[in-house]
């Protein structure tokens, strides 16, 4: 049995130019910090006393006789691309809710292929974590996806990830005084609006209508360095990263119609009459959770005026994807494939591992 452990992010600047789309043709960067709240995958090798293969937990649960029959399509992505036909089975919990902003479904991908990577004896730095995952969601399972929150997930951190014109990825841990980030951390509060939505679907409008928004994408990858600039310089006010955020949010609102709606248009203006200083809804829109930068003084009034929503406690985390529980079975081998088929009844063994490290 192997458990992982894979952080959710708060994304702060620089969303939408993470798109290959866009940062194909211009480059693209964001800053970005995971935060101490989590999903956690079990996984192991099923037992051969069931009339099913594999079993999928998660808000349902899958008993499948063939993985490639799997719904979820992370888990079936994943198992494709590693190439395993066994039978296994995949337990899924978070702290927060998905569909909710904080890239939950990304999360979900990195911990999975950490976990399974793991049940095969098989080490995979932070690097190589967000690339693959990145492949599955983008290239195998074709979903309307960014490429900040994979590798958020792997690395952890409060980072500038950069995404150069030729598809690399350069990841730098701001070089911010503890001090400071704690400091920023006390300004800032989480909402959740009640408002799920699938991401993919509202990022397709985004991506579809890039090429007419350049503009405001080339103003708000400008926001990525001024924000660097001010958590870095030591006569600068944090306010001034409120603000920032404010006109952040006001560009990103209007990318498509998607992304707000006039319920969360009222909440955000309801927190800015608190003493808001800035904010924005995070992930691709349409709902989920909303952050807040407010002074400490105004806090109780925000609280106030948005009392019929569920407000969040968080903190900061330097912790990407990790091994929680590593109690493998038995390294596998696809050697060994053929000799477990038959004792398990399924048949003919797996398709060779090999090249699979150097599908990307």
């Amino acid at each position: 049995m192997v458990i992982t452990r894979t952080p959710l992010r708060i994304s702060f600047f620089g969303g939408g130019t993470d798109y290959p789309v866009w940062y194909r043709e211009r480059g693209g960067a964001v800053i970005s910090t995971t935060i101490d709240k989590c999903c956690y995958i079990t996984c192991r090798w099923m037992p051969p006393f069931f009339d099913y293969r594999s079993r999928v937990s998660y808000s349902r649960v899958e008993n499948v006789t063939d993985n490639g029959s799997i719904e979820h399509p992370s888990v079936r992505g994943c198992l494709k691309y590693l190439g395993i036909h066994e039978g296994v089975e995949v337990h899924h919990v978070a702290d927060l809710p998905a569909r909710s902003g904080l890239g939950t479904s990304s999360a979900f991908t990195v911990g999975l292929l950490h976990g399974m990577y793991a049940l095969k004896g098989q080490i995979r730095d932070k690097r190589t974590l967000a690339r693959e995952a990145i492949h599955v969601e983008q290239d195998l399972l074709r979903e309307n996806v960014g490429a900040q929150d994979q590798v958020s997930a792997a690395y952890g951190g409060f980072n500038r990830i950069d995404f150069r014109t030729d598809g690399e990825i350069d990841v730098a841990r701001l070089a911010v005084d503890p001090r400071r980030l704690k400091e920023l951390e006390g300004h800032l509060a989480l909402f959740f609006t009640g408002f799920a939505r699938t991401a993919s679907e509202i990022a397709q409008d985004q991506i579809r209508l890039t090429p007419q928004r350049g503009r405001e994408l080339t103003d708000m990858l400008a926001m990525v360095d001024e924000a660097e600039k001010i958590l870095g310089g030591p006569n600068r006010s944090l306010d001034e990263f409120g603000r920032l955020l404010h006109e952040s949010w006001q560009l990103k609102r209007s990318l498509t119609t998607r992304i707000s709606n006039p319920q969360l248009d009222d909440i955000y203006e309801a927190g800015i009459r608190a003493g808001a200083l800035g904010g924005k809804l995070l992930g691709a829109g349409g709902g989920g959770f909303m952050l807040f930068y407010v002074p400490p003084d105004r806090r109780a009034a925000l609280r106030e005026a948005l009392q019929h929503l569920l407000c969040i406690p968080f903190r900061f985390s330097t912790k990407g994807s990790e091994i929680v529980v590593y109690e493998p079975e038995e390294a596998y081998d696809p050697a060994l494939s053929e000799e477990r088929s038959q004792v398990y009844g399924w048949g003919a063994a797996p398709e060779s591992l090999q090249g699979v490290q150097g599908a990307l």
